[in-house]
């Protein structure tokens, strides 16, 4: 999970993939702004396939927090 997210951030914020660890705050450390983190859940919802309603994501500061939501996540039911 922790490469995935690390690969979108990369490509859409221009973090380096390793500078994306798990104590790094996604505003303070990795200077993502709320438009960025806006691009950053809907391209982690595609590709964990996953939902992640809006008052989910200002609960989601850190790597590790955004890690934990996809693991515990439950999968969106195809139709």
């Amino acid at each position: 999970m922790l490469d995935g997210l690390a690969e979108i951030v990369n490509e859409i914020a221009g973090v380096p993939v390793e500078d994306v660890r798990m104590g790094e705050r996604f505003a303070e450390d990795l200077d993502l702004d709320s438009l960025s983190m806006v691009e950053v859940v809907v391209a982690a919802e595609e590709r964990f396939d996953i939902r992640i309603p809006d008052e989910d994501v200002m609960g989601v500061r850190t790597v590790r927090a955004a890690v934990d939501y996809i693991i515990n996540a439950p999968l969106r039911r195809r139709r």
